[in-house]
């Protein structure tokens, strides 16, 4: 069962012909281009530098040219590889969050009439966030193909871990051609049917952080073109069931044109937008594009995000039908910069709206709102086709 997963993935993420012990070993690469000496593999193309760590099968460095030519590294994360596993706050930096990203509410759900039970870990056990306090972007993965252009990590996932049914096998390759970042995210259950969805949690300022007149991403400009509605949530950011219209010239909409994130704060809508008191994005927006007919998600970004202070702007493009945006409301000033960003006159750290995460995803948890009828992709078993996340993100310059 486990031969048939590896081919199957390798087959479809176009993987050289490795063993199973490559595969799936705790440790060992298939690598001509070793980690540096912060534990980080760097791929690179025109235009566009980046670096990863196995833990989390994380992005912790994106290295774009300004329109001054000025290099900047608009993600966040560490320094070293060996502090992801140590921080305390662990704040998923540039991770796969797994094996279902986001929240699931009470931390249960049913399956075939049989009810299960995952490890809660966010708001004093009501929910379980990212998979719980081992997730996927907890772990180490392993290094299973390096290139110039390219890297692909691998994960198994053992059944009851973190209390998810089945055994999951899990590949993830990102690749770099001028000017872009491509990610592939593959996950096949071997034994049992099991949730599956997936994300990169990565956090952006376009301006790396050395914008001399805000640390802030609130001048980042956000188009949604697709998301007129998204999930209505409670309190503690849990759907409760509902779709919520993003009504024109409201705070949620991004989609009737582009306006900075930081627009509408002092808006009196904008308190409890991201739960409890709560003044800010962490809301989880449909993607709707077949209302216009049949579409190439490739050619028909989601999203748009630019800075005009730094002139840099990606497009993202995914075949996901949610979009997760996440105005980093918190941050507090305790999480540091890395050496590559900020300015030397003004505190090196990451603060309240200081970035900006945009997840692609399904709808979350939409395994415990069947009426929404995600299960398909959603919930997969060993008849299955894997599960599969494709996104891309193309940078420019204006």
């Amino acid at each position: 069962m486990l031969l048939r997963a590896l081919y199957a993935l390798s087959t479809l993420l176009q993987l050289p012909a490795l063993s199973t012990a490559q595969y799936v070993a705790a440790n060992g690469t298939n690598s001509s281009f070793p980690a540096d000496s912060d534990g980080k593999y760097m791929i690179e193309a025109e235009g566009i530098r980046a670096l990863f760590i196995p833990y989390g099968a994380s992005v912790s460095n994106m290295f774009i040219k300004d329109r001054g030519g000025v290099e900047r590294d608009v993600v966040l994360g560490f320094d070293n590889a060996s502090y992801y596993s140590v921080d305390g706050q662990h704040p998923h930096l540039g991770g796969v969050p797994g094996r279902y990203a986001n929240r699931i509410k009470n931390s249960t759900f049913e399956i075939d009439g049989e009810v299960y039970s995952v490890i809660p870990n966010e708001n004093g056990g009501l929910d379980t966030l990212h998979g719980g306090p081992d997730g996927w972007d907890y772990r180490n993965w392993t290094v299973t193909s390096h290139t110039s252009d390219s890297i692909t990590f691998s994960l198994r996932d053992p059944d009851g871990k973190e209390g998810f049914p089945g055994e999951v096998v899990s590949f993830v390759t990102y690749t770099v051609t001028p000017f872009t970042w491509h990610l592939k995210m593959t996950a096949l259950s071997i034994t049992q049917k099991t949730p599956i969805m997936l994300s990169s949690h990565t956090y952006w300022n376009l301006d790396g952080f050395q914008n001399p007149d805000t640390p802030l991403a609130t001048n980042h400009t956000l188009h949604l073109p697709y998301s007129g509605l998204r999930i209505g949530v409670d309190g503690i950011l849990i759907p409760d069931g509902t779709l919520l219209p993003n009504e024109q010239y409201s705070v949620n909409d991004f989609w009737s044109s582009p306006k900075q994130i930081g627009a509408n704060l002092t808006s009196p809508e904008i308190l409890g937008n991201c739960g409890t008191n709560c003044s800010g994005y962490d809301n989880c927006y449909i993607v709707t594009r077949g209302q216009d007919g049949p579409y190439d998600w490739r050619e028909s970004p989601v999203a748009r995000l630019s800075s005009e202070w730094s002139g840099i702007g990606v497009e993202v493009f995914t075949e996901q039908e949610a979009f997760q945006v996440y105005s980093c409301v918190g941050q507090n000033g305790t999480l540091t910069l890395k050496e590559t960003q900020g300015l030397d006159d003004r505190p090196r750290v990451v603060e309240k709206y200081g970035c900006v995460v945009m997840e692609v995803q399904d709808w979350i948890d939409g395994i415990n709102n069947p009426e929404w009828q995600r299960d398909s992709r959603q919930i997969f078993g060993p008849e299955d086709e894997p599960y599969v996340l494709e996104a891309t993100y193309k940078f420019s310059v204006k």
